[in-house]
């Protein structure tokens, strides 16, 4: 009765190990990203594609932006702020939004400075008391919004005013405390550097780290015969990481090298995005975002999501603020203000965080932070006027909330069809 059929066993129904062997596996994940492009779910790849032309425009303007003296300026500006914009991602997970980051920043630098130089505390209580106010403004802003209803961009307005004056009320009348260039603080703000040989090992064990993810994650899916990443693809996009890792080592290299500060930033962001897709409290961070209603009825806790992630959200921006004031070895009355707010809020929405919530990754404020500094950077060089940087830095963010307001619809679109 069956002579003459083909009795093979479909893809899905091949044994694990021998899916995970398969050359197709390369070709079935290209098609799902072309398929996912065309749905409108577009990722990284808009930012992406504008920083390469963001790079490409101002080297050929100037070729000292992409020198390696620059870069290594570069990433080491992005360390502050960018650790600000991550704090600001996950409150954009859950659709929600704080404007108060850039002055509890300052608070925070503000402590450390009082504490550390006038009150003569040991450097690491004046570290703990400035990120512990941080975590304290964010306990209180979600339990103001939890208890009471209030929109948290009233709240967070309320705490830009306040804090900002709290700031100012501590460093008194003096306005300005230097941290002394012998503390290890500013040395690791300013001064510390990996070796050489340090940078290629940690960027080897970062690939390494990666590619085990994704073959555990391989295995696993395989196991209960679900669709997986092949060896062949797992290769490919570790190789690839391996790769660009050590040639941008390489080339920080040919000047001071990658700092510890970035690096200590790019930790902060690994952590962050592990936090977000490896556990429960990061799946119900983007199930809230997505509906409400829905994760109430899923047995979540919102209100404990809600005031986790606006204690992380503070929390993540004392600590850019301490960095910040690492940085400039000071602590000052301008410091969180001018456009560390904006510069913060904009690097997480340019990077791909969608304003409507349940969208976005950590590395969101990775690539939004380099995107705003590349741009200061670049017109910089070129000698242009700090207005000119505002007005392009508005238009760019304009153009990253238009991208995502127009996948969401492509994506809605396809989803009633």
């Amino acid at each position: 009765m069956t002579a003459g059929k083909d009795l093979s066993p479909p893809p899905l129904m091949q044994e694990p190990e021998e899916r995970l062997f398969s050359a197709d596996g390369l070709r079935s994940a290209l098609a799902a990203l072309l398929a996912r492009i065309r749905g409108g779910d577009l990722g990284s790849l808009p930012v992406i594609v504008g920083l390469v032309v963001i790079w490409a425009v101002f080297q050929a303007l100037n070729p000292v932006f992409l020198s390696s003296p620059n870069l290594v300026n570069l990433t080491m500006q992005c360390a502050a702020i960018g650790t600000i914009a991550l704090g600001i991602v996950l409150v954009l997970l859950v659709g929600e939004i704080d404007l108060s980051v850039g002055s509890v920043s300052g608070l925070a630098a503000a402590i450390l400075a009082v504490g550390f130089v006038q009150l003569q505390w040991n450097l690491v209580l004046a570290l703990i008391a400035a990120i512990a106010a941080g975590a304290l403004v964010g306990l209180l802003y979600g339990f103001l919004y939890t208890r009471f209803g209030l929109p948290s961009f009233v709240i967070t307005l309320a705490g830009l005013l306040g804090f900002l004056g709290l700031q100012l009320w501590i460093l008194g009348d003096t306005g300005s405390i230097g941290l002394p260039f012998d503390s290890w603080i500013v040395e690791f703000a300013q001064q510390w550097y990996l070796p050489a040989w340090a940078s290629y090992i940690v960027a080897g064990l970062t690939a390494a780290a990666y590619a085990w993810i994704l073959l555990r994650r391989a295995r696993q899916r395989a196991a209960a015969n679900l669709v997986s990443q092949s060896y062949l693809e797992i290769g490919v996009r570790s190789g690839a990481l391996v790769a660009f890792l050590l040639v941008a080592a390489w080339y920080l290299n040919l000047s001071r090298g990658v700092g510890v500060m970035f690096l200590f930033f790019l930790v902060l962001v690994v952590i962050v995005n592990f936090a977000l897709t490896r556990t429960r409290w990061g799946r119900a961070v983007y199930a809230v975002g997505g509906s409400v209603d829905a994760s109430r009825r899923a047995g979540i806790r919102v209100d404990r999501i809600y005031i986790s992630v606006f204690m992380l959200c503070s929390t993540l921006a004392a600590v850019g603020g301490v960095l910040a004031a690492a940085r400039l070895a000071s602590a000052n009355q301008s410091s969180g203000t001018g456009d560390v707010n904006l510069n913060a809020i904009a690097a997480a929405v340019i990077g791909g965080a969608s304003l409507f919530g349940g969208r976005g990754t950590a590395f969101a404020a990775l690539l939004g932070i380099f995107v705003i500094q590349s741009i200061s950077s670049g017109l910089t060089l070129l000698n242009l006027d700090s207005s000119v940087i505002f007005m392009i830095t508005g238009v760019v963010l304009v153009l990253a909330v238009t991208v995502d307001s127009l996948s969401r619809r492509k994506r809605a679109a396809a989803g009633r069809a």
